[in-house]
């Protein structure tokens, strides 16, 4: 059996972050919508989802059809079935990761950043599988006493902590 590993850049737009999942039915499309916009009203996003059946096609929802088109293009670059991934803006993955796993059709999830990605995808002759994904940059060294204070300091200042 032949396997041909590929890497599929995810750049992330200014101010966005997204979630890249895996889960099993096209009713994902207007599940994943509905909880997005029931969780955090205000959020802007566009979502995509591979279908690994009948048609075969990418399905896309929305309310910036900016974010839209992107995440409909990266999924059809990607080209994994029964994935999906959501490009948001003004709304934290923290928010919505969650809720996101309740949805009844997903059975996992890969990333929720604002880092660059790049997405491990397995290619055989049936189709495409995404293998993992490297989400940001390696680690460099052990945080401080100085940067824990920052962190704690960052975390209260966008009213994460108390």
């Amino acid at each position: 059996m032949e396997l041909d590993i590929k890497m599929v850049k995810l750049e992330v737009p200014e101010d966005c972050n997204l979630i890249l999942g895996q889960s099993h039915f096209i009713k994902t499309v207007e599940d994943l919508y509905e909880a997005i916009v029931n969780t955090v009203p205000q959020a802007e996003f566009g979502l995509s989802f591979g279908e690994a059946s009948g048609d075969c096609k990418v399905r896309t929802a929305g309310n910036n059809e900016e974010l839209k088109n992107l995440a409909g293009k990266k999924m059809l670059e990607m080209a994994c079935g029964h994935s999906f991934l959501i490009f948001l803006r003004n709304a934290f993955p923290i928010n919505l990761t969650q809720r996101i796993k309740d949805v009844p059709e997903v059975v996992n999830l890969f990333c929720a950043t604002a880092n660059p990605v790049q997405v491990l995808i397995v290619e055989s002759k049936q189709g495409r599988g995404i293998i993992g994904v490297i989400d940001g940059f390696k680690p460099s060294t052990l945080e401080t006493e100085e940067d824990i204070a920052w962190r704690q300091k960052f975390l209260r200042d966008i009213g994460y902590k108390l």
